[in-house]
This record gives C-alpha cells, structure tokens and sequence, in this order.
C-alpha cells in the first residue's frame, strides 16, 4: 500500500515512474509507492509532464493542482496534490490496490 501524508492543501506521497512505457496507466504498487506508467521518454522533462497529467487526470484535479517535487530527477519522485485530503486518499487507494490503468 502506498504511504500517504496529509498537507495543509491536500496530500503528498511518492510515485515510481515507468518512462517509455508500452501500456501507459497508473495502478498498482512498487513498495510504497504508486505505479505511474508513462509512454513519454525521460528528457527535457517530458515524462515528468505526462505524469503530471496522468495524476491530475486520475485524481480528478486540475493539472496546477499537482506538481513534482523539484529535486526529483530519478524514478521515485514525491507528489504534492492540492484538493479534498480525504477524497484524494480514497482515490489514491483504489488506484494503488486496482492495479489498472486510468
């Protein structure tokens, strides 16, 4: 199960990123943190951006609701999402125990 910590503006937890990826899609876990599958290559931020819509997508936010931690430069990167801490952490733990794609 993915670790979640409350914010002042919503919640925070890691993501373990898959650049290049065959199947895009977020679900299931990698320790504690969620799976993030995305289809763009790691350069010139280009993965960091599709997880950022990937998130916002999935978690019903708008996509300034989300953003990366900036020293974040490998695959494990932590997440700050703005929005309804309890809502979050709901739809946080279904896509982590789903393991499907959203």
């Amino acid at each position: 199960m993915i670790e979640i910590s409350p914010t002042a503006s919503g919640v925070a937890f890691f993501i373990h990123v898959t650049p290049r990826a065959r199947r895009p899609g977020l679900g299931g876990c990698q320790a504690d943190a969620l799976r993030v599958r995305v289809g763009a290559p790691p350069a010139d931020g280009a993965a960091n951006a599709a997880c950022v819509n990937a998130l916002a997508k999935a978690l019903g936010v708008r996509r300034s609701a989300v953003t990366l931690d900036p020293g974040s430069r490998f695959r494990r990167k932590r997440v700050h999402v703005d929005g309804d801490p309890e809502r979050l952490e709901s739809q946080l733990a279904r896509l982590a125990s789903s393991g499907a794609s959203a």
